[in-house]
């Protein structure tokens, strides 16, 4: 399946939140939906599954118009919105009902995804009772009843412990791997780099960056280098190269020097001008930003 987001609008009190929003995502891959708090993420989900319309744009699937009630959607909203003084295995079972399972159907599942996440000790009590972290797992459970071919899991990790992650860990590269299209969106960026082939980046309600996530990582890692020095700090190294070494930018973070080559440096010229300079080194690597760069970068506050 291919699913086209294109040209999306969508405006609230004569406020524009969306702004032609355009992206692609693929079965068989998930795709990270990334945005600070407020940048249009949530308006676009909530648009594609037809909780209210936009005023423009167009969601196709397989070349189709996107009819979410034509296909078997399940959808983790970022906002819980389960019945807490409801027993668990009950709603679980009306909600698959909703969804056109039979009440047979309904509760096979229920019980299949009650069991997976560990709760069948629980699956008469009330949500309520429940401790926090194992409410978030049925809401998880939710929005896989009745085997959806499009999953959309909004902060799907909130309030996990590293155990009960590592379930649902499993179950999203289950559901990936079965070539279900997978939408991806949380703040917690080593989770997205785990699973996402591609990711979108929007801010301000305009996508800022969409593409192949390594392929991203190279283009902005292109002509950048890593460095450090033996027994010398970053500040060290830095005021010692700027003040020997022409034609580089440099940056770090917490790990090293970040060296961009500029004009017609090589990386062979700078490791011969850093070792005339007397520098030993310890670390003269390619530098590939990780996603938590890539999102600061675009979208931090230097940027905002």
């Amino acid at each position: 399946m291919i699913l086209e987001i294109k040209q999306l609008n969508k405006s609230f009190s004569n406020k524009q939140v969306l702004h032609d929003v355009s992206f692609t995502i693929t079965s068989g891959k998930a795709m990270g939906f990334l945005g600070r708090n407020g940048a249009g993420k949530t308006t676009t989900i909530r648009a594609l599954m037809d909780v209210f319309k936009a005023d423009s744009g167009q969601f196709i699937l397989d070349g189709k118009p996107f009819v979410p009630t034509d296909c078997r959607v399940g959808y983790l909203p970022e906002e819980r919105g389960l019945y807490a003084k409801e027993k668990i295995l009950d709603q679980l079972i009306y909600f698959s009902m909703l969804r056109g399972a039979t009440k047979k159907e309904a509760k096979a599942s229920a019980e299949y995804w009650i069991e997976r996440f560990g709760l069948t000790f629980a699956k008469n009590a009330k949500l309520e009772t429940l401790s926090k972290g194992n409410q978030q797992k049925i809401q998880i459970a939710q929005s896989l009843l009745n085997d959806p071919e499009i999953l959309i899991l909004d902060e799907p990790f909130s309030g996990l412990d590293p155990v009960n992650a590592q379930v649902l860990k499993d179950v999203i590269v289950e559901s990936i791997a079965k070539g279900k299209l997978v939408i991806f969106s949380s703040h917690q960026m080593n989770y997205v780099e785990e699973f996402c082939d591609e990711i979108a980046l929007i801010e301000n309600g305009e996508i800022v960056l969409n593409g192949n996530l390594n392929e991203i990582k190279k283009e902005m890692g292109n002509r950048r280098l890593r460095l450090s020095a033996v027994d010398m700090s970053a500040d060290q190294l830095k005021e010692l190269l700027l003040s020997k070494i022409t034609d580089i930018g440099i940056e770090h973070d917490s790990h090293s020097l970040i060296i961009e080559l500029l004009n017609e440096k090589t990386k062979h010229k700078l490791l011969q001008d850093c070792l005339n300079c007397g520098i030993d080194i310890d670390l003269f690597s390619g530098y590939e930003p990780s996603l938590n760069d890539i999102f600061v970068k675009k979208v931090g506050a230097e940027n905002a």
